[in-house]
């Protein structure tokens, strides 16, 4: 997935949170399946939850950009 700041940036509101709760789904999924049996590639946990990450900060600094007007 790896998303950049740019194609963040470029994201409605709306798909913001609608992203960030599908890709925390997946990231639930995926957690589940390492735990039940190892995933290929553990490093997609790491990937998904900095994306995660960088969805809701996205989210934060619109909605303090919002309050201070």
């Amino acid at each position: 997935m790896a998303l950049n700041k740019e194609d963040i940036k470029q994201l409605t509101t709306e798909e913001l949170l609608e992203k960030a709760r599908e890709t925390k789904v997946q990231l639930k999924k995926l957690e589940f399946n390492h735990a039940i049996s190892a995933i290929e590639n553990p490093l997609q946990i790491r990937a998904m939850r900095r994306d995660i990450a960088r969805l809701l900060t996205e989210l934060r600094s619109r909605e303090l950009s919002n309050s201070e007007n």
